[in-house]
C-alpha cells in the first residue's frame, strides 16, 4: 500500500523526541514532551475536546476491522450518563489471521521505523488530549483534571517510555557483522552475518477499568514497537479511551504504508468474558494485564503459549516511625489516601504505627493522636465539597462502594466516610475515605490488613514497635505483594532497616515525603512502577525486561 507518511518524514518529525526519550531512560532525570496543563493545548482545545467527546456519544465506532460480526457497547459513566457508543464485536477466527498477515512487513521495517510510527500515533493522541480526558473521566470515574493528566500526558509518557526501551533493546545487537576467524597459515574462516529482531506474534492487551490508558499504553506500545500486532481487549466499562487509541493507531499505520490490522479492538458482549477465550488462543504470544490477582493468576497458569505480563493486587504499606515535619507528613498522607478515592494500585492501605507513639518536631505523639490528627487532616482536605469532588472523582463500580461500607464494621472507625454531592453530576457516587483502627497483635491470615481492600479504605494498625512494623511489612510484601511502600523516620539506622526490607522483597520505597510528591504517583522515564519482584506484579513499567522478551533475535549466516 502506498505510504502517505514516509520514514524520512517521520524521522524529521520525531527522531529528536526518540533521542530525548532514550537519554531520559538512561539519566532518569525529569523529562516529558507532553504538557500537563490544559491551557498548553490552545485556547479552543477545551471546548473542541468536549465537543469531540460529545460527538462520539451515541454513535457506532466503525474501525473497518475484518471479522466484525455484530455490535456491542454498554458503558455507563460513573458520573451517571450513558455513553451509548457501539463497538465492533469480532470473530477471532477471521480477525487474528488478518492481524498476522501484516506482521512480515512490520518486522522488516526495522526498530527505528516502528518506533517513529509509534511516536506519531502518540503525537496524534496527544493533540486530542482534551477529548481523551473526557473519555477517561467518563469510564474510570476520575475527576477531570486527573483524567486529563493521568489519562493524557502521563499515559502518553508511559507509552513513549516503552517505545524507547523497545528501540534500545532491539538495537543492542548490530544488524550486520563480518566475521573472520584466523586459521594460521590457512585462509581465515569468513562469514557474513545478519541479525533481525523477530516479533513473538500477536499481543493481547487486556485493559483495566480505572486507568485504561495509563496502564494500557506501556504494553500496547512495547509490543507494537517490537514488531508484534496488538489486539486490545478493553474492560467492558472502559472501552472508549482504548477504542479511540486503536482508531488512531490504525489510521497512522495505514498512512505509513503498513497494514492497519496490526492494531485491532475486541469488545465483549455483556457477560461474554472473551479475555479467557482469547488468552489461550495459539496465535496469542504476549499478554499484558492489569486487574485482579485471581484473573492474573489464571492467566499466568493457563496461557502457557504466551509470555504474560501482569499487574495484580497488593497491600501497600506506610511505616510511621518518626518525623521532623509532622504537619507535612499528615498533609502528604491525607492527599495520598484521598486522591481518586483510593482507587489506585499505589494508594497506601496499611499505616503501621507503634502503639507507644512516634517522635515528631511537634513533640511526642501517641498512636491515638497520630490517627486522630491524620483523620482531621483528611477531613480538612475534603471539607469543601468542590475540592472534594475535584480530588475524589467517583467510585468506579458498586463493588468499591460495598467494600467501603463493609470496612466500617472491621474495627473502631477513626474517620467515617461521608457522601459528597456532585452538583454537575448528581448521579455520581462520591464518598470520602474511611479509616479504621486495628491492632496487629498476633495476626492470622484473616486479619483485614493482610488483604487488599481496594478503594477509599485505610487501616491504622497499632504495632508493638518499629521492628514489628518492619516484620509485618516484610510479611505483607512477600505474601501479598506491594506496588508501593512509604516510610517516615528521622533515624538513619531505621531508614537503612526499612530500605533493606524493600531491597530484599523487591518493593519500591518512598521515604519521608512531605511535599508535593506522593507515594502513589510515579513519573515516566524516571520512576519504576512496580518491580516485578513481588506478588503484586511480575513486571515493572518500564524497564528492559518489560520489552526484551517481546522479540527474539534471529541470525542468518552466509559464506563470505
Amino acid at each position: 500500500m502506498a505510504a502517505e507518511l514516509t520514514v524520512p518524514q517521520l524521522s524529521d518529525k520525531h527522531r529528536s523526541t526518540l533521542d530525548q526519550a532514550l537519554a531520559a531512560i538512561r539519566s532518569r532525570a525529569y523529562w516529558s514532551p507532553h504538557p500537563e496543563h490544559p491551557k498548553a493545548y490552545g485556547e479552543t482545545a477545551p471546548a473542541d475536546g468536549l465537543a469531540a467527546f460529545e460527538a462520539v456519544r451515541g454513535t457506532r465506532l466503525d474501525l473497518g476491522q475484518p471479522g466484525t460480526d455484530g455490535w456491542t457497547g454498554s458503558e455507563v459513566s460513573p458520573f451517571g450518563p450513558e455513553l451509548g457508543v457501539e463497538y465492533p464485536h469480532v470473530d477471532p477466527d477471521v480477525l487474528l489471521p488478518a492481524m498476522k498477515a501484516g506482521m512480515g512487513a512490520w518486522r522488516d521495517a526495522g526498530p527505528e521505523a516502528r518506533a517513529l510510527v509509534c511516536i506519531e500515533i502518540l503525537a496524534r493522541i496527544g493533540a486530542r488530549t482534551h477529548e481523551f480526558a473526557h473519555a477517561v473521566m467518563h469510564t474510570s470515574g476520575q475527576a477531570f483534571m486527573m483524567a486529563f493528566q493521568a489519562g493524557g500526558p502521563h499515559a502518553q509518557d508511559r507509552g513513549l517510555e516503552a517505545v524507547a526501551y523497545a528501540y534500545e533493546e532491539q538495537t543492542r545487537v548490530p544488524g550486520r557483522a563480518d566475521w573472520s576467524k584466523p586459521q594460521g597459515k590457512k585462509d581465515p574462516l569468513e562469514l557474513g552475518k545478519s541479525f533481525t529482531a523477530v516479533p513473538r506474534g500477536i499481543s493481547l492487551m487486556i485493559g483495566c477499568n480505572t486507568f485504561p490508558t495509563w496502564n494500557g499504553y506501556p504494553g500496547l506500545f512495547a509490543s507494537l514497537a517490537t514488531g508484534n500486532a496488538v489486539l486490545v481487549k478493553p474492560h467492558p466499562r472502559a472501552v472508549l479511551p482504548l477504542a479511540l487509541t486503536v482508531k488512531v493507531a490504525r489510521e497512522v499505520l495505514a498512512e505509513a504504508g503498513f497494514d492497519p490490522n496490526l492494531a485491532a479492538l475486541a469488545v465483549e458482549r455483556p457477560g461474554e468474558g472473551i479475555a479467557k477465550t482469547l488468552a489461550v488462543r495459539p496465535e496469542i504470544k504476549l499478554i499484558d494485564y492489569t486487574g485482579s490477582t485471581e484473573f492474573g493468576d489464571w492467566l499466568e497458569t493457563n496461557a502457557r503459549q504466551a509470555q504474560v505480563y501482569t499487574e495484580k493486587a497488593g497491600v501497600n504499606t506506610v511505616v510511621l516511625d518518626s518525623t521532623d515535619n509532622y504537619k507535612g507528613m499528615l498533609s502528604n498522607l491525607a492527599f495520598s489516601l484521598s486522591l481518586y478515592s483510593g482507587q489506585m494500585c499505589t494508594t497506601p492501605q496499611n499505616l503501621l504505627i507503634p502503639r507507644d507513639g512516634i517522635e515528631t518536631d511537634a513533640g511526642h505523639k501517641s498512636y491515638d493522636e497520630v490517627v486522630a490528627d491524620l483523620a482531621a487532616s483528611v477531613g480538612g482536605l475534603l471539607g469543601d465539597d468542590a475540592r472534594a469532588n475535584a480530588l475524589l472523582g467517583a467510585l468506579v463500580n458498586p463493588d468499591v462502594k460495598a467494600r467501603l461500607e463493609a470496612a466500617a464494621g472491621l474495627g473502631e472507625v477513626a474517620l467515617a466516610s461521608r457522601e459528597v454531592v456532585n452538583p454537575e453530576f448528581p448521579d455520581a457516587v462520591v464518598r470520602t475515605p474511611v479509616m479504621v483502627k486495628l491492632d496487629a497483635g498476633k495476626p492470622d491470615d484473616s486479619a483485614p490488613y493482610l488483604s487488599e481492600c481496594f478503594g477509599p479504605v485505610s487501616f491504622a494498625v497499632a504495632v508493638d514497635s518499629t521492628a514489628d512494623a518492619l516484620e509485618l511489612l516484610r510479611r505483607t510484601v512477600r505474601e501479598k505483594g506491594a506496588m508501593t511502600v512509604g516510610a517516615y523516620t528521622t533515624s538513619a539506622d531505621t531508614e537503612r532497616a526499612i530500605e533493606e526490607v524493600c531491597l530484599e522483597e523487591s518493593a519500591q520505597l518512598s521515604l519521608n515525603l512531605t511535599g508535593g510528591v506522593y507515594v502513589n504517583q510515579t513519573a515516566a522515564f524516571s520512576d519504576f512502577h512496580g518491580s516485578g519482584g513481588n506478588p503484586a506484579a511480575n513486571a515493572a513499567l518500564c524497564d528492559g525486561a518489560f520489552v526484551s522478551n517481546r522479540f527474539r533475535v534471529v541470525e542468518v549466516r552466509r559464506q563470505a
